[in-house]
């Protein structure tokens, strides 16, 4: 039987790591990820690490050479190298990787993917490799567009007799009125555009902007003017446009190499690069061939010269990379050498492994020394006993759960001795025993009794007997 925590109503702990999510967002029902928390890298303006912030305990020279692997993405200088993070499980390798897409941006591509995610039945291994590279690089178009823009003070569409029957009437062409701070324009339009109209759901008061080439018409928002007003629908209230309703705009759009690959694999409408946007593939795995690369490279290179268009590379974070075969590392080491190659970070936990598709190379960390030679590798630490009961309750206010007195204190215990991610597990079923039991905050009791229905990985692995059975009793 599945069952979902409800989160606690009373005011959680305080810490200084994150403030207490306010009444509104803990009502609400919503999904808490493992790394909700994390925020950034949390440095200071120096790029030093704090002890405490984004979402970030401990960790300080991972964190802060990761933040110098930030500024070489950002001045692009990183392009044929790799990062890799080495640590034991649970010492905060993916959260690492997750902290340096939020200091690139949302506007920079961050792909991430797992190991075992190459062998697919669908496509050859290097091609998912291939495929997750290209989704990690964007392409900032830039295009300028002369537009007519405006708030809609006039929709009246001009009716006329049906030329194909004598029975009833068509819309011959529609009066569009449009409204800047700078003045007002009358537009007469094609019947077409007043069908896109019609499918926007534009109304008088809309704010809207209509492609001159093109025709295609597109809603912003409701004028503001109408803000007093109120609707059952929630509103998006924008200001009136500035400048003539004719005028020439710059507009910017964002789409990734995979996107356009995808797209040219079945082409639809147009051949040219903004044709390919607006037809990418829905749905369907379709494996795309090196020459379609090729091609869309010439093209997109085509726009950067005009300087109609910018390549943003991103992030291609590969998670348990020791668990990719030879074949897909000594493919990593060509897409790495490519002119268009993204930022790689890879992350494991193992020590010295033998590499994947063979039988006598042993390597560390399962990366064949080839490519372990265009890494730079930071290495995560074990957690302190401190450093435990900080996150665990920095985990207690993410979730909206009240920790009451000597809790804190047994959980760190209790990471210290199995493991950190154990100590967090704990937190949940705990709060639902609290629950059941009518009280609003976990007490140790819960936390004792968690212990012997649940046990931690370590405990386990010693329980089991060189027999593969049980010796009985938790130690």
């Amino acid at each position: 039987m599945k069952t979902t925590a409800m989160p606690s109503t009373s005011t959680p702990v305080a810490h200084n790591a994150m403030p207490p999510p306010s009444a509104a967002s803990t009502a609400r029902s919503s999904r808490v990820a493992p790394h909700s928390h994390i925020k950034g890298l949390g440095l200071t303006p120096e790029g030093l690490a704090l002890p405490d912030g984004s979402g970030f305990i401990g960790q300080t020279n991972a964190r802060e050479a990761c933040s110098v692997v930030v500024e070489l993405i950002k001045s692009r200088k990183f392009s044929g190298r790799a990062l890799l993070l080495v640590g034991a499980p649970g010492t905060g390798k993916t959260a690492l990787a997750l902290a340096v897409s939020h200091e690139l941006g949302v506007k920079v591509p961050f792909c991430p993917m797992v190991g075992s995610e190459v062998y697919s039945t669908e496509v050859k291994k290097t091609e998912v490799l291939a495929e997750a590279f290209r989704r990690a690089i964007g392409l900032r178009i830039k295009e300028t567009k002369e537009v007519y823009e405006g708030e809609v003070t006039e929709l009246t569409p001009a009716e006329a007799e049906n030329p194909l029957s004598g029975y009833g009437k068509t819309v011959s062409h529609v009066i569009v009125g449009l409204k800047t701070v700078k003045g007002t324009k009358q537009l007469r339009l094609d019947p077409t555009i007043y069908e896109a109209m019609l499918k926007e759901k534009i109304v008088v008061g809309d704010v809207i902007y209509i492609e001159a080439n093109t025709g295609a018409v597109k809603r912003v928002g409701r004028s503001d003017a109408y803000a007093s007003s109120y609707d059952l629908e929630s509103e998006t209230y924008v200001p009136l446009p500035k400048g003539d309703v004719h005028k020439r705009k710059e507009l910017v759009q964002d789409v990734t190499l995979g996107d356009l690959d995808a797209a040219n694999a079945r082409p639809q409408g147009g051949q040219d690069i903004m044709s390919v946007m607006g037809s990418l593939m829905k749905s369907g795995r379709t494996e795309v061939t090196e020459k379609l690369r090729k091609e869309v490279n010439k093209v997109v290179k085509g726009y950067v010269d005009q300087g109609v268009a910018e390549v943003v590379p991103g992030v291609v974070f590969i998670d348990e990379v020791h668990m990719l075969d030879i074949e897909c590392f000594t493919y990593l080491n060509a897409l790495l050498e490519s002119p268009m190659a993204p930022t790689v970070i890879l992350a494991t936990n193992r020590g010295n492994a033998a590499v994947r598709g063979t039988t006598d190379v042993v390597s560390p960390h399962g990366i064949p020394v080839d490519l372990l030679d265009r890494c730079l590798i930071v290495k995560t630490d074990a957690y302190s006993r401190e450093q435990i009961a900080k996150v665990v309750q920095l985990r207690a206010n993410v979730e909206g759960l009240k920790l009451g007195p000597g809790v804190l204190e047994r959980l760190a215990e209790e990471g210290e001795r199995g493991s950190m991610r154990y100590a967090i597990q704990l937190l949940t079923p705990a709060s639902i025993l609290s629950g059941l039991a009518g009280r609003n905050q976990i007490e140790v009791d819960d936390i004792g009794e968690m212990n012997e229905l649940f046990l931690d990985a370590k405990t386990s692995a010693r329980n089991i007997g060189s027999d593969g059975g049980f010796d009985g009793g938790r130690m």
